[in-house]
């Protein structure tokens, strides 16, 4: 889960819902930015599921009783997500062994320096699929040598960001960033002459970039619950969510 808290409440947004918005954001870039074009379904899959892991995690949020708020994609527990990283993969995997791979070498580069042993195991486990994967693609070198998937990599990790971008921080405040975005995005793309893309508030439903790799303005619309921290208190996180409606922000990108 995707967490903003407020004064009085929590915006809550699904890792499922992100990740298509990042999949609308990567379809609505440019061609001239995707190698081998041929593979463009492929990444485009790749960035829409790589969050799949979270679907089942995501119906039930967990109350965090250390920090006293719900846990979030960033504190939740190492140990219960690892096995739900595993099945959405292997789910992306089925669909599309090219997708798969690249789903597989995001999770294990946000995870690779970690000390935790279930961690270790994964991230093995993941080098794993990727040697092999990469055997059955017919890829010469391994995965994380290939400049073609690392290139393809940053653009589902900059499809990503931009989408947490516009869950993570207040709409219109560019005073209050998250920590994710103080130094603009960290791919950095030899079209932008390896300078950070920065993504700035122009009003409440606009986002302009520095640098724009989307073919024209993109409207996205954002499904997103705000559940009040005192219907937590009377009910508990899980009720306090499911009873409240689903809502929907437009943002545009320029």
């Amino acid at each position: 889960m995707i967490i903003l808290e407020r004064e009085q409440s929590y915006v809550m947004v699904t890792q499922n819902d992100h990740a298509k918005i990042a999949g609308k954001i990567a379809q609505n870039c440019k061609k001239d930015y995707f190698f081998e074009l041929e593979r463009t379904p492929e990444v485009l899959l790749a960035i829409k599921e790589h969050d799949r892991g979270w679907i089942e995690l995501d119906t039930s949020p967990v109350w965090n009783d250390k920090t006293d708020k719900p846990y979030s994609f960033i504190d939740y527990p190492t140990e219960l997500k690892i096995p739900f990283y595993k099945k959405g993969l292997d789910e992306v995997e089925k669909m599309s062994k090219y997708a798969g791979l690249l789903c597989s070498l995001h999770y294990s580069s946000l995870l690779q320096d970690a000390t935790q042993s279930v961690v270790k195991e994964f991230w093995n486990e993941e080098k794993q699929r990727n040697k092999r994967l990469s055997k059955e693609l017919g890829l010469k070198e391994n995965a994380d040598k290939n400049e073609t998937l690392m290139y393809q990599l940053d653009l589902l990790k900059f499809s990503d960001y931009l989408s947490l971008y516009i869950s993570l921080n207040e709409p219109g405040d560019n005073k209050r960033n998250h920590p994710f975005f103080q130094n603009g995005f960290p791919q950095l793309f030899l079209f932008v002459t390896d300078k950070p893309i920065v993504a700035h508030w122009e009003n409440l439903e606009t986002v302009s970039l520095s640098f724009s790799p989307l073919k024209n303005e993109l409207e996205v619309q954002l499904p997103y619950k705000e559940v009040l921290k005192d219907q937590i208190e009377k009910k508990g996180i899980l009720e306090a969510y499911k009873d409240t409606t689903l809502s929907i922000r437009k943002v545009t990108f320029k």
